[in-house]
């Protein structure tokens, strides 16, 4: 074929496609009606992992499934926007890893609206001035972040998905790096990057600042200036990249939590995240834990975070494999509660791939 056979088949598809990508919206939108008459929420991630497996399955190349995910998440993010006027909150400002998150899982056509604390963000949902949430929980070389574990204490905002962003830390500037005086970073992102530093820059002035947007912001008003960012802060502020994949740890990875009010249906692949806290006598954790080992429960994390009502008085948080009503996991869940003053699902989704 000649290059202008070539284009009047694409246009032939392209208007193809077009076509199919309204009939299917509309299809989406007489969803959204059913469940807003039915007091359902219009955000489905069970659905929506579902679908994205579902096309995966069928692709045959050369479009990489990845691509394919990234091109269905903005169609989908398209149709939620026209189902309902959508509002995302998240640990802010613009451009941090937070929002690359959230953008990440709800796509472009929402409204995000940025939070200066993570407590601000579990009160926007919870005042119904966002439908959901994005709050930053671990990092694969940092850890927990222990101020979201602590706002689930007295919230009644639930996880309702979970998002994964593998971090890809970026240094920024204006100038050469061999002439870079100052470096702007934020101290989880430095803690990350520490290695690269100090072989890289080792007599550079270190700035903390309290995001890698703010960092970049910085860079980006003074020469001689860079920061330690992600490609989103770069595009924001219009800064070259000098160096990518600054990062010690190849494997870097940021697991970042979305709070709804429902939790999704069981998928088959689930996790779900509880706290609870102990009697005060010996053996209280040991006992708490066993039900999950006699129903063969796999348990992916746990954390312990003071109550700060009582000293010395310790809430825990563990993340297990299995949705809540599963059998055994509701089983598990009784006998953990007969070892415990408290007990708290604090939501089962589906399992990142």
């Amino acid at each position: 074929m000649t290059i202008p056979e070539h284009r009047k088949a694409i246009d032939k598809y392209d208007a193809q496609i077009v076509k199919l990508l309204n009939e299917r919206t509309r299809h989406v939108l007489a969803i959204g009606e059913i469940k807003l008459k039915a007091g359902e929420e219009i955000y489905a991630p069970h659905r929506e992992r579902v679908v994205l497996q579902r096309i995966c399955r069928r692709n045959l190349g050369p479009i990489t499934n990845e691509s394919l995910r990234a091109i269905y998440r903005e169609v989908m993010s398209s149709a939620l926007s026209l189902e309902k006027s959508m509002t995302i909150a998240y640990l802010g400002p613009e451009a941090t890893f937070t929002h690359q998150a959230a953008i990440q899982r709800f796509g472009a056509s929402l409204r995000y609206s940025p939070q200066k604390t993570i407590g601000d963000v579990f009160t926007e949902v919870s005042k119904n001035r966002a439908d959901y949430g994005v709050v930053p929980v671990e990092n694969s070389t940092e850890g927990v972040v222990t101020h979201t574990l602590d706002m689930f204490v007295d919230s009644d905002l639930k996880i309702v998905a979970q998002i994964v962003l593998p971090v890809q830390h970026c240094l920024l500037g204006s100038c050469k790096v061999s002439q870079i005086k100052k470096l702007y970073a934020h101290p989880q992102s430095l803690g990350q990057c520490r290695g690269w530093v100090q072989a890289r820059l080792p007599r550079v002035e270190i700035i903390e600042t309290s995001s890698n947007a703010r960092s970049a912001e910085f860079a980006a008003r003074e020469k001689d200036s860079a920061a330690i960012a992600g490609m989103l802060a770069a595009e924001k502020y219009r800064l070259p990249v000098l160096e990518m994949d600054i990062q010690d740890n190849a494997a870097n990875a940021t697991r970042f939590l979305v709070l709804g009010r429902q939790c999704s249906p069981p998928t088959k692949n689930d996790r779900t995240s509880v706290m609870f806290s102990i009697l005060d006598r010996v053996g209280a954790l040991y006992r708490s834990l066993a039900p999950f080992r006699r129903y063969r429960i796999n348990m992916t994390k746990i954390e312990s975070r003071p109550s700060k009502r009582k000293a010395w008085e310790y809430f825990f948080f563990v993340d297990c494999d299995g949705h809540f009503q599963d059998q055994k996991v509701a089983r598990a869940l009784e006998l953990l509660a007969e070892h415990c003053s408290y007990v708290k699902v604090l939501g089962s989704y589906p399992n990142t791939e």
